[in-house]
């Protein structure tokens, strides 16, 4: 069953290890910890840690997601809606943002399916790669 919910300390390695999968290293193991401890991790799981949320409410004093992260052998399966839609409920704030590189296709179409707007591009990031803004107000639930 899947299961989207805050994570815990006990979920720091399995996260880290799709972390760690994903971008070839565990540089971000400390800023995961601190999500965690900040309640500022979602995990989703189904069985085993398939994904994870990190988000803060630093953008503007608005929440901004500000990654999410799911194994690759488990993409394309509506784990990242399922996480975007459980924060989307859950939002310390009115206004949600986040953002992907012009690169990253597939993340422009979670969010287009998951009704976000775009919202502007910030050039300079990555050289050659425009990061695109994304905004949504919060499910009412």
């Amino acid at each position: 069953m899947r299961e989207v919910k805050y994570a815990q300390l006990s979920d720091l390695e399995p996260i880290v290890a799709i972390d760690q999968q994903v971008i070839g290293h565990a540089n971000r193991r400390g800023e995961i910890e601190k999500a965690i401890r900040n309640q500022a991790c979602l995990v989703i799981k189904e069985g085993k840690a398939t994904g994870f949320l990190l988000f803060n409410t630093q953008f503007f004093e608005n929440a901004f997601v500000s990654l999410i992260i799911i194994a690759p052998e488990e993409r394309r399966k509506g784990y990242a809606s399922s996480l975007l839609k459980y924060f989307e409920k859950n939002s310390p704030t009115e206004k949600i943002f986040s953002s992907t590189n012009q690169s990253n296709i597939e993340m422009q179409k979670v969010f287009q399916k998951n009704g976000y707007t775009p919202s502007g591009m910030i050039e300079n990031l990555d050289p050659g790669d425009p990061e695109l803004i994304y905004f949504k107000y919060k499910k009412n639930q």
